[in-house]
């Protein structure tokens, strides 16, 4: 586990924004709620409570990924508009303490699916 500093900073902060997430013309989420995670010079990421979004859309997969500044993290994917969106949102169930601000919450890859701030 790596402590965020000057060398890697990182800031979470409540995002005043609704955040709105489809794929393929779906709302997968929608919120007031986000907070806006700042990463080093990694751009920023929405992370959205489960609750404002359509778990019934989601599929959890097998993957997971290890980041040693927020800890380990599982993936779902998307069906949404007749798609099958592999691994493309991703979640810290049990982040490290410094990060727990984000436990449980959602974020999106914007590559694979459409993230709006309103």
């Amino acid at each position: 586990m790596k402590l965020p500093g000057p060398d890697h900073p990182i800031a979470i902060t409540p995002n005043p924004k609704r955040v709105r997430v489809t794929a393929g013309g779906v709302v997968i989420a929608d919120t007031t709620q986000a907070l806006t995670l700042k990463e080093a010079s990694y751009p920023a990421v929405q992370y959205v409570p489960r609750e404002d979004a359509n778990m019934a859309l989601l599929s959890r997969s097998e993957r997971t990924t290890h980041c040693p500044y927020k800890g380990d993290a599982s993936y779902y994917s998307v069906s949404a508009g007749g798609k099958a969106l592999e691994n493309s949102i991703w979640t810290y169930e049990t982040p490290f303490p410094a990060m727990a601000e984000i436990a449980g919450r959602l974020a999106f890859y914007p590559d694979k699916v459409t993230i709006e701030q309103m």
